[in-house]
């Protein structure tokens, strides 16, 4: 019945007009629309999730909401966090409360994920950071919870070297972001289909961020229940959550 909630709940997303709730807002910038996910982060419980009890991937939106259920909380948020393997195992870097389940990978490589720089996301309680991956290294910090990614967007309130204005590779895509005081997380997805460059226009420029760092894009998928909105597709790696009691609006 839930997965059927979700279904329904999606398709009521798209054929609704722009909305927005306290955490998740349709934005526009350049023409292209986006939905941002705003974390405050000194008051969210924002989490990592990959496999369940019996290490199986957890894989959906819903699959990791029911199991929350059974503890009385909810995702307010959640949405793919970092690219993994066939098998789900994430390709980069991980680190699951306190448990690093995969090392930090500096080589480059084929792929979004080997074109350096690319970066790391830490948080846990109190602190949230996009670091290149390089950075990480030299100092690494004491994360809670840490997935590896790539390409960085913005590096020090630089685009991706790589980044070609003219390009025409277009696709939905999602990242994250941290604000300059370092207390706020941007997570974002495109709407409309952009280039690797306008994707980290929208991260410098317009949510004035001076480190962000690509998630993936053909399996960009967001969960925003207080929009509507829960996006499904075929089974993910890790995702990234925020956690509320079940009596939060």
């Amino acid at each position: 019945m839930r997965w059927l909630c979700v279904l329904f709940a999606l398709c009521v997303w798209m054929s609704s007009p722009a909305q927005s709730d306290d955490l998740c807002m349709r934005q526009n910038y350049e023409g292209a629309d986006y939905t941002v996910c705003r974390i405050d982060v000194l008051q969210s419980d924002l989490r990592l999730f990959l496999y369940d009890d019996r290490v199986r991937p957890w894989g959906h939106f819903a699959t990791l909401d029911d199991a929350l259920f059974e503890q009385g909380l909810k995702l307010a948020f959640a949405m793919n966090a970092g690219m993994y393997h066939a098998d789900r195992a994430p390709v980069g870097h991980y680190i699951e409360d306190h448990v690093e389940i995969m090392r930090v990978v500096p080589t480059p490589g084929p792929g979004n994920f080997g074109l350096l720089p690319n970066g790391v996301l830490c948080f846990g309680a109190g602190y949230f950071d996009v670091i290149e991956t390089f950075r990480y290294l030299r100092d690494i910090p004491a994360c809670r919870y840490a997935t590896q990614s790539g390409p960085m967007l913005v590096i020090d309130g630089a685009l991706h070297p790589r980044f070609l204005v003219d390009s025409t590779s277009r696709l939905i895509r999602n990242g994250v972001g941290v604000s300059r005081d370092g207390l706020t997380g941007y997570f974002a997805i495109s709407d409309d289909i952009v280039t690797f460059h306008q994707f980290g226009r929208m991260f410098r420029d317009h949510l004035k961020v001076d480190n962000a760092l690509f998630l993936d894009g053909r399996t960009s998928r967001l969960h925003a229940p207080g929009m509507g909105r829960s996006d499904f597709g075929r089974w993910m790696g890790p995702i990234v959550g925020a956690v509320v009691p079940l009596d939060r609006p």
